[in-house]
C-alpha cells in the first residue's frame, strides 16, 4: 500500500497500537525463533505491506520517514526505561568521511523515524508483546545541534585514522555502536591500514530512554541549554561556562549564595548545588534532560592536599552469577564504562586533618570524562577475566584478626591489581551477605576505581 502523506502513515502506524505481534503477522515470521529484526519485519511486511530491504534509502523513501520498532520496559522501581540502544545505519568508513552533515548516510537515512514502541515483558512469547504507541519523530532542534557535535566527533576519529578507536562514550546521544557477530567483524578506514570493528549509528539507551519518559510516562524533563547556545558552544563548553564563576569558593559559601541549607555530610547536598549551578535549583540531576539523554552521571571528588581523594571511587554492588554467565563484550561493567559520561565535580582541601580538624572545602571546578576505550579493554577487562576465574575455581575466603576485630578476607583483585580497579565491599560492617555460585557466603561486593587513577583524571580540569 502506498501511503502518500505523512498524515496517512501515522494514522495508518496508530492502527497497530494494543495490537501483539501474534495478530499482526500474516506470514508466519514469528515462527522462526531465531530470526533477528523479526518484529521489524513483522511490521514492515503484515502490516505495512511492503517488503523487507536493506536500502541506503529510509523505509518510506518519499516520505522520507525511517520505521523504527523498539522495546521499553517497566524496571522495579515502577519507572520504564528504554530496553536497548536504537539502531540505526551501518557507518561505511570508506565513504562517510567524505561528506558532510546534511548529506551523510545518517540524516538520508534518519532525518524522521516512525518509532512504534512495545512493551518488553519477560518470559513471555515474542508473539504476545504488544504495540504500546507510535509517533511520527523529527529531533528538537538543541538534540539536533547536540547530534551534529556527536557526527563531527564519530567523523573525525576516522579522519584522524582511528576508527579503531571510537567509543560509544566519546559522544553524547548519537554513539557509534559495534554491529555484527561478537563483535568480530571489521572494516578497513580511509586513514588507517589498522581495522575497526563495524559500527553502526545508533541513538543511546539513555537517549531513548528519555523518550520513553516523554511520550510514554509523560515526564517532563528539564533543560539547562537552549538550541541557541548549543550552535555556538557544545555541551562541555556550556557546562563549565556555569560552573567556572564558583571556582574558588567553599561549599558553604556556595550554600549561602543559593539559599541552600548547608549540609554536607547529606546526600542530596552536592546535588542541589550542581541544579543551582546550571540555574535549574531544585532540579533531581536524572530530571535534567541533557543529563538524562546523554547518560551523564555525577561524581562528587573531594581531594587532599596532595592532589588525590581521601576514598577510592565506589560504583555498583557486583551479582556474580550474572558475571560469570557474560561474555566480556556483552558484560555489564564493560557497558557501564563504554557507555557513561561522568561528571565529576571537584572540590578540595587546602589543609590537611592533622593541620586542621575543620578544614574548608574549596570548589576546584569540574572534568566531563568517559573512560578510554583502551583502558576499558585492557585494564577493565583484567578486572573482568580475572574475577571471572577466581569464581570458577573458587573464592577461598578466610577470616583474620586485625587488632580485635576479626576480618572477612578474600582472594578477589584487591588495590594493588592493575592501577585502575578493584574488588571490596562498600559497608563498614560487612554484615551484607550474598551467596555465590558454589554456595559461599561472602560480605557484598563492588567494583571500584583507584583514587591514584581518579588523581590522574582531574590533574588537569575542564
Amino acid at each position: 500500500m502506498e501511503y502518500f502523506t505523512l498524515e496517512e502513515l501515522v494514522e495508518k502506524a496508530h492502527e497497530a497500537e494494543g495490537k501483539t505481534f501474534g495478530e499482526i503477522d500474516i506470514y508466519d515470521r514469528l515462527e522462526n525463533k531465531k530470526a533477528k529484526g523479526g518484529l521489524g519485519q513483522v511490521i514492515e511486511e503484515s502490516f505495512f505491506g511492503y517488503t523487507v530491504n536493506s536500502n541506503a534509502q529510509p523505509d518510506f523513501e518519499h516520505l522520507g520517514v525511517e520505521l523504527k520498532v523498539t522495546p521499553f520496559k517497566r524496571n522495579k522501581n515502577g519507572s520504564l526505561s528504554a530496553k536497548e540502544r536504537l539502531v540505526l545505519n551501518i557507518i561505511n568508513y570508506m565513504e562517510e568521511v567524505h561528506t558532510y552533515f546534511y548529506t551523510s548516510s545518517f540524516w538520508k537515512k534518519n532525518e524522521k523515524l516512525l518509532l512504534m514502541f512495545y512493551e518488553w515483558l519477560p518470559e513471555i512469547d515474542r508473539n504476545d508483546y504488544r504495540i504500546y504507541k507510535s509517533i511520527l519523530f523529527t529531533y528538537p532542534k538543541a538534540d539536533l545541534e547536540i547530534i551534529k557535535q556527536d557526527w563531527e566527533t564519530i567523523i573525525n576519529k576516522i579522519r584522524n585514522g582511528n576508527a579503531h578507536e571510537i567509543s560509544e562514550g566519546d559522544t553524547n546521544y548519537l554513539g557509534a555502536c559495534t554491529k555484527g557477530a561478537n563483535n568480530k567483524q571489521l572494516r578497513t578506514q580511509p586513514f588507517s591500514n589498522k581495522l575497526a570493528m563495524q559500527r553502526a549509528y545508533s541513538l543511546k539507551q539513555s537517549y531513548m530512554t528519555a523518550l520513553v519518559r516523554k511520550y510514554i510516562k509523560n515526564e517532563d524533563l528539564v533543560s539547562f541549554a537552549s538550541a541557541d547556545d548549543l550552535e555556538k558552544k557544545t555541551l562541555k563548553d556550556l557546562l563549565v561556562e556555569k560552573f567556572s564563576p564558583y571556582i574558588g569558593w567553599t561549599d558553604e559559601q556556595i550554600a549561602d549564595q543559593f539559599n541552600i541549607k548547608y549540609n554536607p555530610k547529606s546526600k542530596s547536598f552536592v546535588p542541589s548545588i550542581v541544579s543551582s549551578f546550571l540555574g535549574i535549583k531544585g532540579t533531581k540531576l536524572d530530571n535534567i534532560e541533557e543529563f538524562a539523554k546523554a547518560n551523564i552521571q555525577f561524581k562528587t571528588i573531594r581531594l587532599e592536599p596532595n592532589g588525590k581523594p581521601e576514598q577510592h571511587m565506589s560504583f555498583e554492588n557486583i551479582d556474580f552469577q550474572q558475571w560469570i554467565q557474560e561474555t566480556w563484550e556483552d558484560s555489564y561493567i564493560r557497558q557501564r564504562f563504554q557507555e557513561t559520561k561522568f561528571l565529576f565535580v571537584v572540590f578540595e582541601f587546602r589543609e590537611t586533618k592533622k593541620q586542621n580538624p575543620d578544614r574548608k572545602l574549596y570548589f576546584k571546578g569540574i572534568k566531563l570524562w568517559n573512560m578510554p576505550l583502551k583502558t576499558i579493554e585492557t585494564k577493565i577487562k583484567e578486572l573482568w577475566s580475572s574475577v571471572n576465574k577466581v569464581i570458577n575455581e573458587g573464592v577461598v575466603i578466610e577470616y583474620k584478626y586485625y587488632g580485635k576485630k576479626l576480618v572477612e578476607t578474600n582472594n578477589l583483585p584487591k588495590i594493588g591489581f592493575n592501577g585502575v580497579t578493584h574488588l571490596r565491599p562498600k559497608g563498614i560492617d560487612g554484615s551484607d551477605k550474598i551467596v555465590l555460585p558454589d554456595g559461599q557466603k561472602m560480605t557484598k561486593q563492588c567494583y571500584w576505581l583507584n583514587n591514584s587513577y581518579i588523581a590522574e583524571i582531574v590533574k588537569k580540569l575542564d
